[in-house]
């Protein structure tokens, strides 16, 4: 299991078309996939469960990946999550 903590990037946080793309990305990795603000964990492969975080530009959320793709989901999704392009 991998647990990193991240401060989002995007201006627009984890709202609709970015939390879309979290979760299509999510869903490619042979892992389970969580997302945790403020002691509040929900799965990130569930757009309806990233929405009810309400993550916004600014806010540090815990990464917390456990599975055979840990290592590269981890990567990958940091990347996206800290990133200030506009999906």
């Amino acid at each position: 299991m991998v647990e990193k903590e991240i401060v989002v990037g995007n201006p627009l946080g984890l709202h609709a078309r970015p939390a879309a793309k979290f979760v299509k990305l999510s869903q490619g990795f042979d892992a389970e996939v969580y997302l945790e603000k403020n002691g509040e964990k929900v799965n990130g492969k569930s757009i309806l469960e990233i929405l009810m975080l309400a993550v916004e530009e600014g806010d540090t959320v815990k990464l917390i990946i456990d599975g055979k793709d840990e290592k590269r989901g981890v990567e990958l999704l940091e990347k996206f999550l800290v990133s200030k392009d506009e999906i």
